[in-house]
């Protein structure tokens, strides 16, 4: 039996001018790996936004999709006072690690960084999403992987 898996699909974005245009998108590629590859993005802002992103999944801080298994209460039955887990200290490095390299970046600056390094959205989707002129967060993204690359200590 062979199974097919598809990497790519084609899709309808936004160009820089405005104009609908259809291009092929790598399903496993993250926008910061592909600013990378096109050398938008130097090896030092690329290493410091991915750093984030891991801190981000690591700590636990995206949606769920799937149910929490482990969050059963475990003492009182039913109606006790089982709770939530506590999180690993792994987690709470994370999460600490999260928090400091965002408040480096800024309050002017971090939204765009959580959008395009952890929620994966595009640049173009991201700009639209804040109201930014098009263009304006290549600008801003890098500033504040600059940021964050300083507070990991990226050389």
């Amino acid at each position: 039996m062979e199974v097919s898996v598809t990497n790519h699909v084609e899709q309808l974005v936004e160009g820089p001018d405005g104009r609908q245009q259809l291009v092929t998108v790598h399903l496993g590629e993250s926008p910061l790996a592909w600013l990378h590859a096109r050398g938008h993005l130097s090896e030092r802002h690329y290493l410091a936004g991915d750093m984030l992103r891991a801190d981000w999944e690591k700590a636990g801080l995206g949606a769920r999709v799937t149910m929490r298994w482990d969050a059963a209460p475990r003492e009182g039955g039913r109606r006790g006072a089982g709770g939530w887990p506590d999180p690993t200290m792994a987690q709470l490095s994370a999460k600490e690690r999260f928090d400091g390299a965002i408040g480096a970046a800024g309050p002017g600056l971090a939204d765009i960084l959580w959008r395009v390094a952890c929620a994966g959205e595009g640049l173009a989707a991201a700009e639209k999403a804040l109201g930014w002129p098009t263009r304006a967060g290549k600008l801003v993204l890098t500033l504040a992987l600059d940021r964050v690359a300083g507070w990991y200590r990226v050389p």
